[in-house]
């Protein structure tokens, strides 16, 4: 009987299976975000790694530049330069950036006088890109200020040290992987994607599409029970959504490799016990992605139908994690629901906290189960004629 049962299963995967490869272009679409991802987060740490380590020039419109010669060379010296040195190639930019800084007629003998000299920034604030340029100038002037200010004092002989009561001394105790956080973030993020996108083309396809082809008709009419059926539809579209997350892991761990993190003092490396760990959070929610995308799909009337309304999913692991990120305070519960709780034992696990093997073992059976039920539900609907006929 056992046997038997296992024999129904085995065919009916292999037919599952074999339907699934068959489409070349949805495997390609399965595969996409798997080869993405790496790219994605390469080209994107490299941006951030070099915003974070250069300086790039800053071109400022400043008027009354001779009544300030110091200022200026201040300025110079943190890469801040005068328009009048901007290359052609970027001056439509800055000129369009208008970045002015205005300095008085009277600055020389307000210094003199020990007055406080007004000097007006002129910019759009609103703009974007302005706004790193902006905190730079800002930083620039008020440390140049501010040692002014220290020397105004030391020639009325006043210590400078009475300014400071206080010295806080900063004591990072991150750990060297915590300073990746970012490329940490940007792959937690997209292995859940991967998770969900890679099965959600033969999801679609096993589910609205043998409907539209009548061959889910032909399949029921079998002596099997539609508990089998969607099992073996949900493990063919699992396999590759796995599939598609060790691809993202692998490439991905390829691609980090060629990444310098030591320019921002960070370490980033994915061992055996890392990946071993993530797969463990994952493939459950390979599980669960693809039972919900087969649950919506049948829920359709049409192929087209079950493409939108399931690619409304996709956005659940991309707003969970970022919604998160602004909840402080998070309750106990987020940790044992699918993709929350996997998304916060993965922050720990990339921060290199120790992992709590009961919650990662419980969020895994919470997401199981989850997924058995939508199984149940699926097996109970397609004993439907409404569900199978796509009957209004």
């Amino acid at each position: 009987m056992i046997s038997a049962s296992l024999n129904q299963f085995k065919a009916l995967l292999g037919k599952e299976l074999k339907e699934a490869f068959r489409d070349k272009r949805a495997m390609m679409l399965a595969m996409t975000m798997a080869v993405m991802a790496p790219v994605m987060i390469f080209a994107m740490s490299k941006v951030m790694i070099k915003e974070a380590v250069e300086t790039p020039a800053i071109y400022l419109k400043i008027s009354g530049a001779e009544y300030a010669p110091k200022l200026i060379k201040a300025l110079n010296k943190e890469n801040i330069l005068l328009f009048r040195d901007v290359p052609v190639a970027k001056r439509s930019v800055w000129d369009e950036r208008e970045l002015t800084l205005t300095i008085p007629e009277t600055f020389n003998q307000d210094m003199l006088d020990g007055k406080t000299i007004d000097i007006y920034l002129s910019a759009d604030y609103s703009e974007k890109a302005n706004l790193s340029p902006i905190r730079r100038i800002k930083t620039t002037i008020n440390h140049y200020a501010r040692g002014i200010g220290y020397k105004r004092l030391l020639v009325r002989g006043i210590d400078v040290k009475l300014l400071q009561a206080i010295n806080v001394i900063e004591q990072d105790r991150s750990l060297p992987n915590s300073n990746a956080m970012i490329i940490s973030m940007m792959l937690g993020l997209y292995l859940l994607m991967a998770a969900f996108m890679s099965g959600l083309p033969v999801a679609i396809d096993s589910s609205a599409g043998e409907r539209e082809r009548n061959v889910l008709e032909m399949l029921l009419c079998q002596p099997v029970s539609t508990v089998k059926i969607v099992f073996a539809k949900l493990c063919c579209a699992s396999i590759i959504a796995c599939t598609g997350v060790i691809l993202t892991l692998s490439l991905t761990s390829f691609s980090v490799s060629f990444i310098d993190l030591t320019k921002i003092g960070a370490s980033f490396s994915l061992d055996a016990f890392t990946v071993a760990a993530l797969l463990l959070l994952l493939f459950p929610i390979c599980f669960f992605a693809s039972a919900l995308q087969l649950f919506v799909a049948f829920q359709s009337k049409n192929f087209k139908e079950a493409q939108s309304m399931v690619s409304m999913i996709i956005m659940l692991p991309a707003m969970i994690p970022v919604i998160m990120m602004f909840v402080d305070d998070k309750p106990n519960w987020l940790k044992w629901l699918p993709i929350s709780g996997q998304s916060l034992i993965m922050e720990d696990l990339f921060k290199g906290l120790p992992v709590s093997w009961s919650l990662l073992g419980f969020t895994g059976f919470v997401t199981i189960a989850i997924t058995a039920l939508l199984v149940l539900l699926m097996a109970k609907k397609l004993r439907s004629e409404t569900v199978v006929l796509a009957l209004s």
